[in-house]
């Protein structure tokens, strides 16, 4: 049987919950971020994009393109409601999803033809439920591998669907350009484009010599890819190895106190990250970042694994710490808590479950349960007020 993959990718994710909540912002060109020197562009709608705003540009680089933007300030726990709803229609189609991101999933959908039809019908199926549940808009790339299909759904957006059969897939990709190759990135497409070669067709066709020189032992995965060759599987059980939180100071900052309560805002909000999930962390770090963009992580394994907030915190505020007096007087532009050595969360024994459950376990289910009620800034711990 040959293989139906699809890519599906909702179209500037972000900016289009915003514009469908709020009407008055259609057409308009919406970036979705924090405001202020430091924001980020979390995404752009496609009004704004035609002023060569982009996601992951400074809030600044954008405004000055684009000077009369809406800058909208994110709301996760919508965009998180929306992707369930997306991802309800995808596993409606079939079993087989690898979600990328909240907006994001390869299908494969090759089982699903007998029931439903063509691969073409089944992703104009996925699109017209999207619409209709969401009043969102999707593109869809269909091939015979992840990598092409990946490429494709980028070929029409918005609310495109691209397929590209087998026998066709050296006629479009030789055309694009080397930067629609998924995972190059922006340093090494530049250095491949000043050897020479700037589409797929010329990366196919390139001479060994010229490939090793600029990718080493993965010139011959690169001339694969080139080719549209891709073996890979859809994965469902792709493990989390990580998650955290952390924030960009709006100035930079040296005060150890301060720190110390954004260190412990950071711890929290990863922990209830974790819980929401389901699952215990084995290793805790910090990310920190210095005004001059040097970065460093600190990181410690633990056992048993936890997923209660003090333990969580007392390892990252001893982390940091110690960096703190190693690196007197650092000011920081960036602060980070990382969790991994990620796991389910076990069914803990009798005598273990009694003894946390009189301190930190209840302790955190008493916060969730008054922030699911009345917002996450009801309550909050001493720790954490600066």
């Amino acid at each position: 049987m040959i293989r139906a993959i699809l890519h599906v990718d909702m179209d500037a994710f972000f900016a289009s919950v915003e514009q469908h909540d709020r009407p008055e912002l259609a057409g308009k060109p919406v970036v979705v971020g924090h405001a202020g020197a430091r924001g980020v562009v979390a995404a752009a709608s496609y009004a704004v994009r035609r002023f060569g705003v982009h996601s992951a540009m400074p809030m600044s680089t954008a405004l000055r393109l684009c000077p009369a933007m809406i800058c909208v300030a994110p709301r996760m726990t919508r965009y998180r409601e929306v992707s369930r709803q997306v991802f309800a229609v995808f596993h409606e189609i079939t079993p087989l999803v690898q979600g990328l991101s909240l907006d994001e999933a390869f299908l494969d959908v090759s089982g699903s033809v007998k029931l439903l039809g063509e691969p073409p019908a089944i992703a104009r199926r996925i699109k017209d439920e999207i619409r209709s549940r969401t009043g969102l808009t999707a593109s869809v790339g269909v091939a015979a591998n992840k990598l092409v299909a990946k490429i494709a759904s980028d070929l029409e957006k918005p609310d495109g669907l691209t397929v590209v059969p087998a026998e066709r897939i050296r006629a479009v990709l030789d055309p694009l350009s080397v930067r629609r190759l998924p995972g190059l990135g922006r340093k090494l497409g530049e250095r491949v484009e000043a050897a020479g070669v700037h589409t797929l067709g010329e990366l196919r066709t390139a001479p060994d010599a010229l490939l090793w020189r600029l990718f080493g032992r993965d010139a011959p995965r690169l001339r694969e890819r080139a080719c549209g060759v891709d073996e890979r599987p859809v994965q469902t059980d792709l493990e989390e190895k990580s998650l955290s939180a952390e924030d960009t100071f709006a100035r930079d900052l040296d005060d150890p106190r301060a720190l110390d309560a954004h260190l412990c805002r950071l711890a929290d909000t990863a922990c209830q990250r974790l819980r929401h999930r389901g699952l215990m962390t084995a290793r805790i770090g910090v990310k920190i970042r210095c005004h001059d963009f040097t970065t460093f992580t600190r990181q410690r394994a633990i056992a048993p694994p936890t997923q209660t907030e003090r333990a969580i915190r007392d390892v990252a505020r001893d982390l940091l710490r110690r960096w703190l007096v190693e690196h007197r007087g650092a000011k920081l532009r960036l602060l980070g808590v990382v969790l991994g050595g990620l796991a389910p969360a076990r069914q803990m024994g009798l005598f273990e479950a009694v003894e946390r459950a009189g301190g930190d376990a209840r302790l955190d289910s008493t916060l969730e349960q008054v922030r699911a009620r009345f917002g996450h800034a009801a309550l909050r711990r001493g720790n954490m007020l600066k």
